[in-house]
């Protein structure tokens, strides 16, 4: 008995000893910290988010995504694509940029103006049927400005879970522009928009802003050059198309889709002085030959460079059939007079229609841009605008009504398409870099006090900060 006792006993020691080493290990384990879940993990956590690669970069990581999306937002059962994006990605204690350019998404790290402004992370989305971000089999019809808006709305939702603090959308251009539909369909999204050189063509049948535009725009002397430039090259037609014959031989352009050598020449031509204000100074002026004295080479050289004659080629239409496509269906676009080259065009300002293919049908929605026109000068709240004093898309630009609230149109002196914060005059960079720092939820006390004292909190980084002007058919803003 007394032995069966001690057993007893030294068994309920054991388990009672056992018990206290249990709790105390479990008591350790619970005092030390969970090691947080990589980023990474965290961002492919999300469902329908995939890696394509990670690439890395000094100070930050860098990711290119997949992300599964509705092809119809309406009808989400009706089939899904998948959309490319990056993610440049800083800290999650750090606001967040979401940047489109409105076409395809640049693959290698960069960092917009607003995201060094706030020194943030950075979401950049493909425009979606641009490719590889097209739907299979394309129904063309799912293009437009309240899907892609839709294609944010469920990027945003899904990333702001992880990125929790504010957030801004931007975009140049197209990217503007569809900033700009993003927050008119989705307004409580986004802290603030800061949309740089965004057209607003409200009523595409009047274009005579632009005629306006072209009438005064830099100096009579460069304005003369550029049209005699211009005038010579369809005055030189023959010569210049041979030429032309000759170099789409030797890179295998083809023309199908404007339908003939002849029309992609003039479309060329045509697009000579409007690509020059685009993207050239008034100084780059100097640069331009003497039309009456020039060779046929230097024309073909001067045209070839300012408005590129792979343009209008199959090959070079073809990366750009979804803003064609808008250009036709929604966004509008521009039909400017030039009334120097009467008797010598043959085609005028050809329509988006000429350059996507027949068997993509297109009909234009008039009413679309009117509506988000309305909206911006009705609803405007938080919202930045900053066009170039010489570029041709500021000649439609968006207004602001008496009803917004902290929104602003500013226009940089002298800038063309790539105006930005940094190209306005000192106080109004003052003021746009305050507000954006405001809206992002990241203003230094000292800025808060005094605007002339707000300034990017990341440092410059020529890399990262480089903007992509790529060259762009002139239809395309």
């Amino acid at each position: 008995m007394r032995k069966t006792l001690g057993w007893l006993l030294s068994l309920v020691v054991l388990i009672g000893t056992m018990g206290a080493a249990g709790s105390t290990a479990q008591a350790a384990t619970a005092a030390q910290p969970a090691a947080a879940t990589d980023i990474k993990d965290q961002i492919l956590g999300i469902p329908g988010m995939s890696l394509i690669e990670e690439k890395p970069y000094p100070g930050y990581r860098f990711f290119v995504l997949n992300y599964e999306q509705p092809v119809d937002h309406r009808q989400p059962w009706k089939g899904t694509f998948k959309q490319r994006l990056t993610l440049l990605h800083k800290d999650v204690s750090r606001p967040s940029v979401f940047f489109t350019s409105g076409y395809n998404v640049n693959t290698s790290p960069r960092r917009s103006e607003p995201t060094t402004i706030i020194d943030g992370n950075q979401v950049s989305m493909e425009y979606r049927f641009f490719t590889p971000s097209r739907p299979d089999p394309a129904n063309w019809s799912h293009l437009d400005i309240w899907q892609a808006a839709s294609d944010q709305h469920r990027i945003f939702t899904a990333l702001k879970k992880i990125y929790k603090k504010n957030w801004l959308a931007t975009g140049a251009s197209k990217g503007g522009m569809t900033a700009t539909y993003y927050e008119r369909f989705y307004p409580r999204d986004m802290d603030g928009v800061v949309a740089y050189v965004a057209p607003n063509d409200v009523v595409n049948h009047e274009d005579s802003a632009y005629d306006r535009f072209f009438a005064k725009v830099g100096t009579k002397e460069c304005r003369d050059k550029l049209n005699a430039v211009q005038r010579e090259a369809l005055v030189r037609r023959e010569p210049l198309e041979a030429k032309y014959a000759v170099a789409a031989a030797e890179n295998g352009w083809t023309f199908t889709t404007v339908g003939d050598l002849d029309k992609a020449y003039e479309a060329v031509v045509l697009d000579y002085v409007w690509a020059f204000w685009q993207y050239s100074l008034l100084a780059d002026c100097a640069s331009i030959p003497a039309a009456a004295t020039a060779s046929d080479q230097e024309i073909w050289d001067t045209v070839d460079t300012i408005s590129g004659f792979s343009a209008y080629a199959d090959q070079g239409l073809q990366t750009y059939t979804p803003y064609y496509y808008q250009a036709g269906t929604q966004l509008g676009s521009p039909d400017i007079k030039q009334p120097h080259l009467k008797g010598l065009s043959r085609y005028g300002y050809q329509p988006p229609r000429n350059f996507v293919p027949r068997d993509i049908p297109m009909t234009f929605q008039p009413g679309v841009m009117a509506d988000v026109d309305k909206w911006v000068r009705d609803n405007a709240h938080q919202m930045l605008f900053v066009y170039g004093q010489n570029d041709p898309w500021g000649a439609e630009p968006f207004r602001l009504g008496y009803g917004v609230r902290d929104s602003y149109v500013m226009i940089a002196p002298g800038a063309n398409h790539g105006a930005n914060v940094a190209k306005l005059m000192d106080g109004e960079k003052a003021l746009a870099t305050s507000r954006i720092l405001q809206w992002a939820g990241v203003a230094p006390a000292a800025a808060l006090a005094d605007a002339g004292k707000a300034a990017p909190l990341a440092a410059p980084d020529a890399q990262l900060d480089q903007r992509d002007l790529e060259r762009e058919p002139q239809l395309r803003p």
